[in-house]
């Protein structure tokens, strides 16, 4: 008998909830956007999250309901942004909006955390800044000490779905609370977070592997929705949600998503540490470890300057690769990942025309990948087995020839790559699979393998090395 599964992901913009069945077919999906005002980026209404959220899963099983049983759902599970934190009261209401990861109002707080970990826990995650849940729990208990006075339990995102659904608020899962504070190593809230800064310890949830059961769904809410008492699972970040659709979940599996941004996520053995900061690590439900970083550059140059004769300009640099050209297309000043530069900015030759310029763009963001998973191997001392791809960038397939030939390695391309279908899969992987890998096994399905020719290899190896000569003779590396 088929048995079903729900994903919610809460979003800056908008929610999106989807049903999928074990396959991994998504049977019925809703989404709504939020009414966003200028101060959004800064904080949002956890309520208003819940009512769009609970609009889609009424939607969705409404749905659903004509072509399927009902009572075969079997569970949920949420994603949303990471370092998004709320402050609940003993009711486990919100004494204030939701703190967004993009509120840069704790800056100074997130430098304080940073100096403050690498001086008493340096064996910890210490890469905090003002996007970072801790950095915004010390900014907040410093500037509305009335509402710290009725604090109960500091929460992320998706917990307050997940505590909506459940009635239970007080654990999390180890993906959010990492820039909480959290030791995902030893498995604790250090001392120093409770000696040396201004929280307390009764503050503080229970953490919990991602998938993880944390309770049934509300009676009543299972009454409303027509289902049985679901199975409500610990969440997940919506960047680790992501790598799950993907399918990269095994020691060697690597996502690459570029979008906006280029962010890389992917799985090994052992944590991997990096002296400089420029990537993490997150804590694999299976005990394995989820590394990742992102970068300042991704496919927002061709928006910004492209995007109104894109067909053409694809079609015209199918014909011309490989270039003989090595761009970097950085938008903006500043690098955090692979490498850290604040002094860098985007190159290009000039003359180019934009067909030429379009062409060298998209290879250069494929060195920079390549830069990327050296780097990886170098640290982690473990080998990138296979990368998997998302994001806008994936639907081109010129682009992903060129990263393929780059990379010299098969790139694949899932079908359903999202953050609600990576929570489906998460709800799915204690509940009737015995692990997320086993889960993610059966539920993603490649759409796409792309795999590169010895001639285009060649070419790039060269142009590769040209690409890492120019970031060392304009300083961006050593």
């Amino acid at each position: 008998m088929p048995v079903y599964f729900i994903g919610i992901d809460v979003g800056t913009q908008g929610v999106r909830v989807v049903l999928t069945d074990e396959t991994g077919q998504v049977r019925a999906s809703a989404e709504a956007g939020f009414s966003l005002t200028e101060q959004s980026r800064e904080e949002q209404s956890p309520l208003e999250w819940w009512n769009a959220g609970w609009r889609c899963l009424k939607s969705v099983l409404e749905i659903a309901k004509t072509t399927l049983d009902l009572r075969s759902v079997k569970s949920i599970a949420v994603t949303s942004t990471s370092g998004t934190v709320i402050p609940l009261d003993g009711q486990n209401e919100p004494l204030h909006n939701a703190l967004m990861y993009s509120d840069n109002r704790s800056a100074l707080e997130g430098k304080y955390c940073k100096t403050v970990a690498e001086k008493f826990h340096p064996e910890g995650y210490t890469g905090f800044n003002a996007s970072s849940g801790l950095s915004k729990m010390v900014w907040f208990v410093t500037h509305f000490p009335e509402k710290t006075a009725r604090l109960r339990t500091w929460i992320h995102a998706a917990d307050y779905i997940t505590g909506k659904l459940s009635g239970h608020f007080r654990a999390t899962d180890y993906t959010n609370a990492l820039k909480s504070g959290y030791d995902v190593n030893n498995d604790c809230w250090p001392a120093y977070l409770f000696e040396q800064l201004p929280l307390k310890k009764e503050w503080m949830q229970q953490v919990v592997p991602s998938g993880k059961p944390v309770g049934k769904l509300l009676p009543e809410l299972a009454n409303e929705l027509g289902l049985m008492q679901i199975t409500v699972v610990a969440g997940m970040t919506d960047g680790c949600a992501s790598q799950v659709a993907s399918g990269a979940v095994r020691p060697g599996d690597w996502n690459t998503t570029i979008g906006t941004t280029l962010v890389v996520k992917g799985v090994t053995l052992q944590e991997l540490k990096d002296p400089e900061g420029r990537l993490y690590s997150h804590r694999h439900p299976e005990g394995y470890w989820m590394p990742g970083g992102a970068s300042n550059t991704g496919a927002d140059w061709v928006t910004a300057g492209f995007s109104d004769r894109l067909a053409e300009l694809t079609q015209a640099a199918a014909n011309l690769i490989p270039t003989p050209y090595v761009a970097y297309p950085l938008r903006q000043q500043g690098e955090r990942f692979p490498f850290i530069a604040a002094q860098a900015r985007g190159f290009a030759p000039e003359g180019l025309s934009d067909a030429e310029l379009f062409t060298a763009n998209m290879e250069g963001v494929a060195y920079l990948e390549r830069y990327a998973y050296e780097l990886i191997e170098s640290l982690s001392g473990e080998t990138v087995r296979a990368v998997f791809t998302a994001g806008g960038a994936s639907n081109s397939d010129v682009w992903l020839t060129i990263r393929s030939n780059v990379l010299n390695r098969p790139v694949y391309k899932c079908a359903q790559v999202s953050g609600a279908v990576g929570a489906a899969i998460l709800a799915a992987s204690q509940t009737h699979f015995s692990t997320l890998t086993e889960a993610a096994q059966a539920m993603t399905h490649m759409e796409k393998e792309v795999k590169p020719s010895a001639e285009l290899m060649r070419t790039y190896d060269s142009c590769y090395r040209k690409f890492v000569g120019l970031l060392r003779e304009k300083g961006f590396i050593n």
